[in-house]
């Protein structure tokens, strides 16, 4: 489910109440804990933080007009997710989230790739995701994207 939201501030308003204040508790964590550098945007009809232009003008590969993006949180149909390409690229912080999370969690962790999936609002680990917020800078995150983008042309 895509937003057609222009702003962040629109997106949130546009969220039914119980959904809209889990939104919010992720959106000020992350704002709180993500390194300096990345921003918030919309970004593919969600809230995105990502390296602006200003930092890394290539942009992402598969469309280089857009920012780099990081970090995605979307209400979807049946769940709230959080969509990390740092999971994604780098196995060592998977591993880390992964052993990490039965300690924050009774439910089974629910993931794809980058998609983290949460079905039952009230057991979202916030401590878990700020952690996870807090674990790779701009800078690491650049290297580890440009050493995955040149492994894979």
């Amino acid at each position: 489910m895509q937003s057609k939201a222009q702003s962040v501030a629109e997106y949130l308003k546009e969220l039914p109440e119980d959904r809209k204040k889990v939104m919010i508790e992720l959106r000020e964590i992350i704002l709180k804990n993500i390194p300096k550098g990345f921003i918030e945007q919309m970004s593919y009809g969600m809230m995105g933080y990502v390296v602006p232009h200003s930092i890394y003008p290539s942009g992402y590969h598969c469309t280089p007009e857009l920012p780099l993006p990081f970090i995605g949180v979307a209400s979807q149909k049946n769940f709230i997710a959080v969509y990390h390409m740092g999971i994604y690229a780098n196995p060592e912080l998977l591993n880390w989230f992964v052993t990490e999370y039965p300690k924050h969690n009774i439910q089974k962790l629910d993931m794809g790739k980058s998609c983290i999936r949460f079905k039952k609002l009230g057991q979202i680990p916030f401590d878990l995701i700020t952690e996870l917020v807090q674990k790779m800078s701009v800078e690491e995150w650049i290297t580890c994207y440009e050493s995955q983008i040149k492994k894979s042309k």
